[in-house]
């Protein structure tokens, strides 16, 4: 009896690979560029999964001509890549990577959130220029990150990750969440629930934590940043749509907010060209769940998924249960 087969559409670690080399026919495209749409369609065929990422574009176009596939296993614990009601019309089961990321995503957040506050990729720049040649009382100044108020944008795993390293900086805490977290919850994180508007106006520093949806698009644009204090930091770690980024180069340029922490771009990896000109736009490129042991951890969790999938077993973190039968 043949195995089945995997399709594998980018570079993954290893040990990903090797374990699903031991139970399947594996068809593993182990570049950085990964695969275009019609490359990929044709390598899907005979393929029951797909271990995909992010660069994947799954929409509907492109899962209505995968025969024969059962699963996607995207290695994110986003998934706006994939168009999961259209895999669903198709009965393919779409699972994600969460759960594994979350303090490493936390640890991150907080770190743009302070290098952005104390300014620290002008302070290194300035240091290799040779242009520092003595102390100046306003050198290179930023803004204090203990007893600030910090203004989260979802409270969900990461979110409340966050919250938790901001404790131990003596910060006040606001959230605003579509639906309330449990009591027990807000009373460890020391964490008050508030429209949208108010935390807007209230924060020192806001961290968006939230999925990419037709909601969410656009959720902080040109009128959310104008309800911003003019010393305020604008964090961002979960997907670049969720910021209008023409209409945050203009509110950094024009001194509205503070500055900006960015991990993720609405086209990446282009990115906006007014906010590469701005020393008040600290740029990173998409790598908030970079810790080694994380990235592995998400692609063996991927791979898991899958072989779940074609082996008969519910995945763990199956996205749209209603495929399963």
């Amino acid at each position: 009896m043949s195995k089945q087969k995997i399709l594998i559409t980018k570079r993954v670690y290893p040990d990903a690979v090797e374990f699903l080399k031991g139970r399947f026919e594996v068809d593993y495209e182990g570049t950085n560029a990964g695969l275009g749409t019609e490359q990929f369609i044709e390598r899907a065929r005979g393929c029951g999964a797909v271990v995909s990422q992010l660069t994947d574009k799954l929409g509907a176009e492109v899962l209505a001509r995968l025969d024969g596939v059962k699963v996607i296993a995207n290695v994110a614990v986003g998934y706006d890549n994939v168009d999961v009601p259209a895999a669903t019309a198709r009965g393919i089961a779409v699972t994600n990577t969460p759960g594994v990321l979350t303090e490493t995503t936390a640890d991150f957040a907080f770190t743009l959130l302070m290098a952005t506050a104390r300014r620290i990729p002008e302070a290194h720049a300035f240091v290799h220029s040779g242009a520092w040649k003595t102390w100046l009382i306003d050198l290179l100044a930023g803004q204090d990150i203990h007893g600030a108020t910090l203004g989260l944008v979802g409270l969900g795993r990461i979110g409340a990750a966050v919250a938790r390293r901001a404790r131990g900086f003596g910060m006040r805490i606001l959230y605003c969440d579509a639906m309330a977290a449990p009591l027990e919850l807000e009373k460890e994180l020391g964490a008050t629930r508030v429209g949208m508007e108010e935390l807007l106006r209230e924060a020192d520093f806001v961290s968006l934590h939230v999925p990419l949806t037709a909601e969410t698009k656009h959720l902080i644009g040109r009128a959310e940043l104008a309800l911003m204090k003019p010393t305020a930091v604008l964090i961002n770690t979960s997907r670049g749509p969720v910021v209008d980024e023409a209409a945050l180069a203009e509110a950094l340029e024009s001194k509205t907010i503070w500055a900006a922490g960015l991990d993720v771009f609405e086209a990446e990896p282009k990115v906006h060209e007014k906010l590469l000109a701005l020393d008040n736009a600290v740029l990173a490129p998409h790598i908030a769940s970079a810790s080694v042991a994380t990235r592995r951890r998400m692609s063996m969790m991927a791979a898991e998924n899958a072989a779940a999938a074609l082996e008969g077993v519910k995945p763990a973190n199956l996205l749209n249960p209603e495929v399963w039968k």
